[in-house]
């Protein structure tokens, strides 16, 4: 019996998020299926993180133990044969027994996209934040930069256990132009829930001089406890730097491992 580790990509628009739910269709609930058929026996696999309703991943991680007597190629083979078409195996490596795939991680990186047009595109819209009146890079940019070092992003998020502390260290945070998109992407050692959307929300509105950078600065170190969501009445500046993007521009993109964490137990 090894553990294995395998990198997922999914299109998160018809599941209820990552983690597995008793009465709706998650990302979780389809590998488990794939890896029952396989000869998979155990309860539950682990995983880097669970993204929510809507949002997509091109380097969500999980791991498993299997008794599988093949090559590795055989087993991202099968893996992806019983895998639904929004869902797919990337790849797939043996790893150390005691590999778990979100306490071992040394960063997460997210991006998150948005399109400026006047009128919705429907090939467009499952993936990215339509925003209009538009925004420019340069503006988008400036805004992001004070994201980076540690803070306090209680204003930004919840802890994923109550009670848990609001600070993290961000890595790297900017925009970039992808056309049609403007993709931002931020790497943090950890997340807080709905972070991510938070921060996206408020630097596009910062862009579009809804509000200002000192409303940033004072979101910083400064938790805030009400939410807006995107798309509500923003007729009150004071709660408007609590907004949330959309999920679906959302992609968790990668999760960074030391070396040490894919060292095999010895012989």
């Amino acid at each position: 019996m090894e553990r294995y580790q395998v990198i997922l990509a999914y299109d998160g628009s018809h599941y209820k998020g990552f983690q597995r739910q008793a009465k709706a269709l998650s990302v979780q609930a389809v590998v488990e299926d794939a890896l029952r058929k396989l000869g998979w026996q155990g309860k539950s696999i682990l995983a880097a993180g669970r993204t929510d309703t809507g949002v997509h991943a091109t380097g969500q991680v999980i791991a498993f133990e299997l008794d599988w007597q093949h090559a590795l190629q055989d087993l991202q083979t099968a893996l992806n044969s019983y895998l639904p078409a929004d869902v797919v195996a990337r790849e797939v490596h043996q790893v150390h027994h005691s590999f778990h795939p979100r306490h071992d991680a040394s960063w997460r990186r997210y991006q998150y996209r948005i399109y400026c047009q006047a009128v919705r595109q429907p090939l467009l819209e499952p993936y990215a934040w339509r925003v209009w009146p538009a925004v420019q890079l340069d503006d988008l940019q400036a805004a992001a930069k004070p994201l980076v070092g540690t803070h306090d992003f209680g204003a930004f998020g919840t802890p994923p256990q109550a009670g848990g502390q609001t600070v993290r260290v961000v890595l790297e945070a900017g925009w970039k132009d992808e056309p049609p998109y403007l993709v931002f992407e931020i790497t943090a050692q950890a997340f807080l829930y709905h972070m991510a959307r938070r921060i996206v929300f408020r630097l596009v509105k910062i862009a579009q001089d809804r509000l200002s950078m000192g409303d940033l600065w004072q979101s910083l170190d400064h938790p805030a406890a009400s939410e807006l969501q995107a798309g509500d009445d923003l007729s009150q500046p004071s709660k408007l730097v609590h907004g949330l993007a959309p999920a679906r521009g959302l992609v968790l993109a990668e999760v960074h491992y030391p070396a040490e964490a894919f060292q095999l137990a010895e012989e």
